[in-house]
């Protein structure tokens, strides 16, 4: 069985964070490990509290996965401060990690900013030119680019950008804001569409640590970027076509619509 790590903060609500990428990994039929970066107290109605992890323990996490189950891939989500980025980034090169996906999470698709300036200017410096694919959404793709994003035109020239910038592919989200969840990625020079389709489901919490965890576990598994990404996001159109209506805001999509029906059984 191939491995595959999350390195982000928890979801104590189990839709989005360590909890949503172990469960995508599992389903996707490989190993998943995490390595925590903060603890959240949060809920489909929002976010109360962050407790980042110490860097020392967080550092003891990533050399006792390393050391024993080394991973055949890697997905990193959100990591809040400057001191846990530089951790990352030391561990992946001295480990010589393959495969690494990065959600760059800087802001929210309502455009929220998430991380400090200082928090953002390492993960420019220290840990984007380490990835493999990085997955932005849009107002992200707008920080990495440097340019507004208004049209699919944009949305090209802007994984160019990225692309050339940190020397890796790109796979720019679209999304209902601007389109129906087509994805453009741009890899070694040339750019493709991955077109979607709009699912009426308010319930999208957790999409985008969803996605790329999937693109992770496929690549693992040894398929190449365009298939990595063409078969998560079928993967992550059928979780939200299951349809789950889970607490009193966005809630959750059900990572396990494929598991056998015997295991969904209820007691008598």
């Amino acid at each position: 069985m191939r491995k595959a790590l999350t390195i982000a903060g928890s979801d104590c609500s189990g839709g989005a964070g360590i909890q949503a990428d172990l469960k995508t990994m599992t389903l996707n039929g490989v190993y998943a490990q995490s390595a925590i970066t903060a603890l959240t107290a949060q809920n489909t109605t929002g976010v109360s509290n962050i407790l980042d992890v110490d860097e020392n323990f967080f550092k003891d996490q990533l050399d006792m996965i390393f050391d024993d189950i080394y991973p055949d891939a890697i997905k990193i989500g959100m990591v809040s401060n400057s001191s846990l980025i530089s951790v990352i980034a030391k561990e992946l090169k001295e480990r010589k990690a393959k495969n690494i996906v990065i959600d760059p999470v800087m802001v929210s698709t309502s455009g929220s900013k998430l991380l400090k300036d200082e928090a953002i200017d390492s993960l420019k410096k220290e840990l984007l030119p380490l990835a493999d694919l990085l997955t932005p959404n849009i107002p992200e793709a707008e920080i990495l680019s440097d340019m507004k994003i208004k049209t699919v035109d944009d949305m090209k020239k802007s994984a160019k950008i990225i692309s050339d910038k940190f020397k890796c592919a790109t796979l720019l989200k679209g999304g209902h804001s601007l389109n129906d969840a087509n994805d453009y990625l741009f890899e070694d020079g040339r750019g493709i569409w991955f077109k979607g389709k709009r699912i009426n489901n308010p319930n999208t919490h957790g999409t985008g640590c969803t996605l790329s965890s999937a693109i992770a576990a496929n690549l693992a598994k040894g398929f190449n970027m365009e298939n990595s990404i063409k078969m998560a996001k079928e993967y992550l159109s059928n979780a939200l076509l299951d349809m789950l209506d889970l607490g009193k805001g966005s809630g959750p999509m059900n990572h396990a619509f494929d598991i056998k029906e015997k295991y969904k059984k209820l007691g008598d």
